[in-house]
């Protein structure tokens, strides 16, 4: 029977390209996951969109001399290329600059306001006497007080994760001129959490599929006690306050930006012409949801999102909370986090202008920061891609198609009596698809992944122990068999790494004479017929030559 599996994916700042390190914390696990589900026949609705609200957004404008629509407008057409060339599948790739964002920001605002959740109340805010402006949480930086780092922001720390409030910071400043800040009191909107830290605490409990880390994470923030925190700043960029007298504040975006999740659903319905189609995503408690983002997202997904859905519904409406929430680790790049605005990271549109992308998504997803963080490696690029990907994988398939294709009249060959070893391989590729399915489904990628490189290796061994290339001499109906065996093999591995490289094997397909999308068959172990016709073979990877990797660290920071 088919499922319903809602898809939420990270919504970038739109202030810098995109790097590796966002890739692998977000997108390509979820498209990984999104192909999977798709592949089985479930319903997939999997969106997202670039943030243009955050201050970072505006601190990018201000260097630049420009708006902050033209920042995010560039931007997020570089986010859209970058999907495209990358393989990465949303339904929905919208901005938080729309009718729909801003209207469905409205109305869980009022909602929550109207009863109760939503409150005013003073707060200390930093005010920069030089820049003579209120200095949103992105706009100072400090030294965090719980873990000492130096670069914490006035919303979070990146070094340990968690988040502040501006007046939490040690040895504060402007991020613009460096200045000390004064501190004034300022009234604002405050989103009632502690109200549903029990709520909370009931729901996240029994959560024993997340991951640990998430897991711990959030139950620890729940058992130290929710702190009511404000949701509108002092700027006039973002989504405005729905109630007069507020003209110069704005609805802050850690609060109004995990709402693009049910606003890119609405949105996407009404472009489908099904306008409540979204519900469907929403509102069907079978619906599984699933967000993926990176580890210092936790508290938004797992905490306040949650807390805001309870809220907002009422009687038989109630929204789904999220069913997992599948948060990865930092890559490091050198030891050290990625970072757009310190430049340290690989950068997407630089690496695709170089390497294919099927090699950088084998590579993120065999090195795939889910249980700690992981670093990003040239010379591991490199001996992974020659080794695995070219060695292992293209290797098989190149030489079992070609030598095929060359002795057998371009057809898949007609098969003699098989053998024990014959079927057990076959067995095999049909388990590969059932474990690599079963571990994506659980967002288990690196483990999906070797599942079918294992069999890749068995099969290699199997073509090197038979030797076809001695058997056309010898046994012709022999070595039709086994060539007939490790094509099934290779159309089975085609199907389980799939959604790891979606472009090669989409290539293999046409190479074993299949149309359409690979996908279509379904996930399942679909062995060409004898006698189908073949096309022409080609490498599906390049060998990198090794000098690559100095040349490609010399380029790093800049």
């Amino acid at each position: 029977m088919s499922e319903k599996i809602l898809v939420c994916v990270a919504w970038p700042y739109a202030n810098g390209s995109l790097h590796t390190g966002q890739i692998v914390g977000a997108y390509l696990p979820a498209d990984i996951f999104a192909r999977y589900h798709r592949a089985r026949g479930n319903s997939v609705l999997m969106v997202s969109g670039s943030d243009q609200h955050g201050t970072p957004v505006t601190v990018r404008a201000e260097a630049e001399g420009l708006s902050p629509e033209k920042v995010a407008a560039r931007f997020h057409q570089e986010f859209l290329e970058a999907w495209q060339r990358l393989g990465i599948t949303f339904d929905l790739f919208t901005t938080t600059g729309t009718e729909h964002h801003a209207r469905a920001t409205h109305d869980i605002f009022l909602r929550l306001l109207e009863r109760g959740h939503i409150y005013k109340d003073t707060m200390l805010l930093p005010y920069c006497p030089q820049d003579k402006r209120f200095l949103p949480d992105r706009y100072i930086e400090g030294t965090c007080p719980h873990c000492d780092y130096d670069g914490a922001r006035g919303d979070q720390c990146d070094n340990c994760g968690r988040t502040l409030n501006a007046p939490d910071l040690l040895s504060p400043r402007c991020k613009i001129c460096g200045a000390t800040p004064e501190w004034r009191e300022e009234e604002h909107f405050f989103l009632r959490l502690s109200a549903f830290n029990d709520k909370l605490k009931e729901w996240v409990s029994p959560q024993t599929h997340w991951r640990k880390a998430v897991l711990n994470w959030t139950m620890g923030i729940l058992n130290e006690g929710l702190q009511d925190r404000a949701i509108t700043r002092d700027i006039n960029w973002g989504v405005p306050i729905p109630l007069e007298g507020y003209d110069s504040k704005r609805i802050y975006v850690w609060f109004e930006a995990v709402i693009g999740y049910l606003s890119a659903s609405q949105e996407w319905a009404e472009r489908s012409g099904k306008p409540e189609h979204w519900r469907e995503y929403w509102l069907d408690p079978s619906t599984r949801s699933y967000y993926f983002i990176g580890k210092d997202n936790i508290p938004f997904h797992t905490l306040i999102w949650p807390a805001m859905l309870m809220g907002y519904s009422e009687g038989d409406e109630k929204y789904n909370l999220p069913y997992d929430v599948p948060a990865n680790q930092f890559q490091t790049v050198h030891g050290s986090k990625a970072s757009t605005s310190r430049r340290l990271a690989v950068w997407v549109s630089d690496f695709l202008s170089r390497y294919d992308p099927d090699a950088l998504r084998y590579y993120l997803s065999v090195n795939m920061p889910e249980t700690s963080d992981a670093d990003f490696s040239w010379g591991d690029f490199v001996r992974r891609n020659n080794d695995e990907l070219v060695a292992t994988w293209g290797n098989l398939v190149n030489r079992v198609l070609s030598f095929t294709y060359r002795n057998f009249d371009r057809v898949v060959p007609t098969p003699g009596e098989m053998t024990a070893a014959d079927s057990a391989l076959l067995s095999r590729a049909e388990q590969a698809i059932a474990e690599a399915g079963e571990n994506i489904g659980l967002c288990r990628f690196r483990a999906g992944l070797e599942s079918a490189m294992a069999v890749a290796r068995e099969a290699n061994r199997y073509v090197e122990e038979n030797a076809p290339w001695h058997l056309i001499k010898e046994d012709r109906e022999r070595c039709a068999t086994v060539l007939y065996t490790a094509i099934g093999v290779i159309s089975g591995l085609k199907i389980a790494l799939y959604p790891y490289l979606p472009f090669s094997c989409q290539q293999l397909h046409a190479y074993l004479g299949s149309e359409g999308p690979v996908d279509a068959a379904g996930w399942r172990l679909v062995i060409p017929q004898a006698g189908q016709p073949l096309a022409e073979p080609k490498p599906l990877f390049k060998k990198l030559d090794p000098a690559i990797v100095e040349e490609e660290e010399a380029r790093l920071g800049q």
